[in-house]
């Protein structure tokens, strides 16, 4: 179990096709591990830097704003901010 602060997430929308939420990390808060089902696509609004732990091991990224990436499920993994300022991102998951 982490003693990192958790992020906070915002519903924005959820129907029968699409699930929006956007994600806000103060400095050094995770996700928590966690699992998803759906493929998703994730777009920066800030940028940052990040790492992403997974049961492979960690990897440090740095992030532009606006950047976006796609995803397939299943995934699991935990995703920090290991930067020194907020980061704010938009996930969509495809239903």
């Amino acid at each position: 179990m982490s003693d990192r602060a958790k992020a906070t997430r915002k519903p924005i929308e959820d129907n029968d096709r699409v699930t929006i939420t956007e994600w806000r990390f103060a400095p050094g808060a995770e996700t928590g591990w966690h699992r998803h089902a759906l493929d998703y696509v994730v777009v920066y609004r800030t940028p940052g830097q990040m790492m992403v732990e997974t049961k492979d091991g960690t990897k440090p990224t740095r992030i532009a704003e606006g950047e976006s990436f796609f995803r397939r499920a299943p995934i699991e993994h935990n995703v920090v901010n290991t930067g020194d300022r907020e980061v704010v991102f938009v996930e969509t998951e495809l239903k």
